[in-house]
C-alpha cells in the first residue's frame, strides 16, 4: 500500500489545527470559569457585609416598633389619668357650687390638685406622643433601608445563579450579562450600607 506523503502532511497539519483548536478553546474556558470564580467570591462576600448590616438594622426596626408600642401604651394610660382627674373636677365644682357660700372655699384646694394633675398628665401624654411618632419615623426610615438591602440580596441572587449557568455552558454573553443584575445589586447594597436615596419604590410595592 502506497503512502502519500501529502497526505500524512495534510493529516499532521489536521491534528495539529485540532490540538491548537482544543488548546484555545480550553484556555477560553479556563478564563472564563476564573472570572466566574473570582465574581461569585467578590458577590458573596458584598452579600455577606450587606447580611450583617441588614441583621443590625432588623434588630434597630424591632426596636423601635416595640419603644412605639409601649409609647402609645404610655400614652393611653395618661390620657385614661387625665380623663379621670377632669371628670372628678367637674364633680368637685358641682359639689361646691352646691355649698352654701362660707363652705366652697374648702373645695379650692382640691380641685386645685386635681388640675395641676390633669394639666400635668396632658403633658406627660403630649410627650408621649411625640415619642411614639419618633419611633414610627425611626421604623419607616430603618424599614427603607432594609428595602434596599433585601432587593439587592434578591439582584445578587439572580446574578450568582446567571454565573453558575454561564460556567456550565460555557457562554460567555452570558457571564457579561449576568454582571447587570451583579451590578444594580452592588448598587443597591452600597446605598442601603451609606444611607443613599436610592428607592425602587414600584418594585418594592409589587415585591410587598
Amino acid at each position: 500500500m502506497d503512502i502519500d506523503p501529502l497526505e500524512l502532511v495534510a493529516d499532521r497539519d489536521a491534528d495539529a489545527n485540532d490540538q491548537d483548536t482544543r488548546a484555545a478553546s480550553g484556555k477560553r474556558a479556563r478564563h472564563l470559569n476564573a472570572a466566574v470564580a473570582i465574581t461569585v467570591a467578590l458577590l458573596a462576600t458584598f452579600m455577606g457585609i450587606c447580611k450583617i448590616k441588614d441583621d443590625n438594622i432588623v434588630q434597630a426596626m424591632q426596636q423601635a416598633q416595640a419603644d412605639k408600642i409601649d409609647h402609645w401604651s404610655f400614652y393611653q394610660a395618661r390620657n385614661v389619668r387625665q380623663e379621670i382627674a377632669e371628670t372628678t373636677i367637674t364633680q368637685l365644682k358641682l359639689q361646691q357650687a352646691a355649698q352654701p357660700p362660707a363652705q366652697q372655699a374648702a373645695w379650692n384646694e382640691p380641685i386645685a390638685r386635681y388640675e395641676a394633675l390633669a394639666k400635668d398628665q396632658a403633658a406627660k401624654k403630649e410627650e408621649l406622643r411625640k415619642q411614639a411618632i419618633a419611633d414610627q419615623a425611626t421604623y419607616d426610615a430603618l424599614n427603607y433601608r432594609d428595602d434596599q438591602f433585601d432587593l439587592s440580596d434578591a439582584l445578587l441572587a439572580i446574578a450568582i445563579s446567571m454565573l453558575a449557568v454561564a460556567s456550565l455552558t460555557q457562554l460567555p454573553w452570558l457571564f457579561f450579562a449576568s454582571l447587570v443584575p451583579a451590578g444594580l445589586g452592588v448598587l443597591m447594597g452600597v446605598a442601603g450600607l451609606v444611607g443613599l436615596h436610592l428607592h425602587p419604590d414600584r418594585i418594592t410595592a409589587w415585591l410587598s
